[in-house]
């Protein structure tokens, strides 16, 4: 027996450096010396600064629109003035194919697509979009599913038991049936979906950022909703209600921010998540619709190229590749930072 309590116990000398200290300062702590999470999070950093100085790229260095076909356009390669399109390289020479990686972040770093628009300029104009509608819908399904969960959580019952079911309907669906499903009514008016007093246009990218938060609300919802009935059963909100503290206090002072931890674990991971699931709606054409760009559309654009010019599909799934793997190794790092065991691992 005095073994195991001498094993539960922490160490002695750890006690005055961790009582007293706020818990979000020792994982704010946690998580500054582990630095895999650090790199993770610098990576990801990177990727959304590049993505935002897109248009500088585009008209500072390229000096290129990357909208616009350029199928008759030049560059300079090795000094030579070159066509952008070029003769097909099969045995009858038919056809013509854009020019490949020059690595010449003036001219085509990364080549040209099947008409003839920078790869690179591209690249970065789709990592904005991608970026913002991975970022935008797992804040809002992140914001939907805590305050769903906590009205489910805190009043139970037939509250609980009907808001559960409309998540378990939503849940039945296979994710990207009801993305593609929903995607394809809403492209149907060509005219814009009404919202109330405005009107959202079909190529707007709130249309594919508001339908991936919506299908993913019932996977934040699950586990918050179990945190938050853990939390209601707590001596301190026994007490915050003999007091007679109100119910919206009660749910935002009281319970919220013993749940919140849960929220910002899964805050990177949804991010990842959607960011793949943009990807995959783009790539089959009920995404991002022109005049913009995603990473998916780019794939797509260079499917009929892999044989010629693998770049123009490469390079966006190595850039979507990068920027999941960031993100959950920066979801890990976080996790394990918010995690109060792992205050007995803390030193000096």
């Amino acid at each position: 027996m005095a073994t195991l309590l001498e094993q539960v116990e922490p160490d002695a000398g750890l006690q005055p450096e961790i009582v007293g200290r706020n818990p979000w300062a020792l994982a704010g702590r946690r998580l500054r010396r582990n630095r895999i999470a650090l790199a993770a999070l610098g990576l990801f950093l990177l990727i959304v600064l590049m993505s935002l100085l897109a248009p500088v790229y585009a008209h500072s260095v390229a000096h290129e629109n990357p909208f616009a076909p350029n199928l008759n356009g030049t560059t300079i390669v090795n000094g030579k003035v070159v066509p952008v399109m070029q003769q097909g390289t099969g045995g009858l020479h038919l056809g013509e194919t854009p020019i490949g990686p020059t690595l010449d972040p003036h001219h085509y770093a990364l080549g040209a697509d099947d008409l003839g628009r920078d790869v690179a300029a591209l690249l970065l104009y789709g990592g904005r979009s991608s970026l913002q509608i991975g970022i935008a819908s797992a804040v809002i399904c992140c914001v939907v599913a805590t305050i769903v969960a906590l009205i489910a959580g805190f009043f139970g019952g037939l509250v609980d038991a009907v808001l559960s079911r409309i998540m378990d309907i939503i849940w039945a669906f296979p994710v990207y049936l009801l993305a593609i499903s929903i995607a394809t009514e809403l492209l149907t008016h060509s005219n814009g979906i009404p919202v109330g007093p405005l009107r959202v246009g079909a190529a707007s990218l709130w249309v594919p950022t508001m339908i991936i938060a919506l299908i993913y609300v019932p996977y934040v919802y699950r586990p918050i909703r179990g945190q938050v009935l853990s939390v209601v059963k707590k001596e301190f909100v026994e007490a915050a209600i003999a007091q007679g503290a109100s119910n919206l206090r009660l749910m935002f002072s009281e319970i919220l921010p013993n749940v919140v931890s849960t929220v910002i674990v899964l805050l990177p991971l949804m991010i990842a998540t959607n960011i793949l699931t943009e990807s995959a709606l783009s790539f089959l054409g009920i995404g991002v619709q022109p005049p913009n760009v995603s990473w998916g559309t780019i794939i797509s654009d260079g499917e009929d190229l892999l044989y010629t010019r693998p770049w123009v599909s490469l390079a966006p799934g190595i850039m979507i590749v990068l920027t999941v793997l960031a993100l959950n190794v920066l979801g890990d790092g976080v996790r394990d930072a918010l995690d109060p065991r792992a205050k007995l691992r803390v030193e000096g």
